[in-house]
């Protein structure tokens, strides 16, 4: 099964599970409850960390959630904050950070890319964590529409037409869609 967020990021051969790490959350689970995928590919944007250039495409099979305050070492979580998928279709150990909120702050966010978050996505930590619930293998394509920076939003704007046609080609390239 192939998902996506939705709103802004809607495609005709994805199941759309909604913005955030709530509503993705909460719809998967339904969907996997009541027609169990086999495999599950998450597909969207992704705001870079500084590391992957815009319009750059990243294959990811590992998630986090680490919230900007963890970087200042301003709080800290008792729970399994960063999952990954045991497939084997996914080359790249890049992580996708995951949380509510869109970062814009460069500098502290380039930190990430000490722990491996190369990038950041608001629903693949929610799709990894609902896919371990159901022990259903699970991956994710991303293509970058922005740096996580003061420009974040229109950057974003700006980018995603070019960026979600970007996705596409890649997909059909990887015979992954036709």
């Amino acid at each position: 099964m192939i998902v996506c967020a939705g709103r802004s990021e809607t495609f005709s051969f994805a199941e759309t599970i909604g913005v955030g790490l709530i509503e993705s959350s909460i719809n998967l689970t339904r969907q996997c409850l009541f027609n169990k995928p086999d495999f599950i590919l998450f597909i969207g944007s992704a705001g870079s960390y500084g590391e992957y250039e815009v319009f750059d495409i990243i294959e990811s099979k590992r998630a986090a959630n680490l919230e900007l305050s963890f970087l200042t070492e301003d709080s800290y979580t008792p729970l399994d904050n960063v999952l990954e998928s045991e497939n084997k279709m996914t080359r790249n150990d890049t992580i996708v950070n995951s949380s509510n909120y869109i970062s814009t702050n460069f500098e502290l966010t380039k930190q990430y890319n000490q722990y491996g978050i190369g990038i950041e996505n608001m629903e693949f930590f929610s799709v990894l964590q609902v896919a371990r619930e159901f022990e259903i293998p699970v991956a994710g394509i991303f293509v970058v529409t922005n740096y996580t920076n003061k420009n974040a939003h229109n950057d974003f704007i700006k980018n995603h037409k070019e960026a979600m046609l970007k996705l596409r080609e890649y997909l059909v390239e990887k015979q992954i869609i036709k």
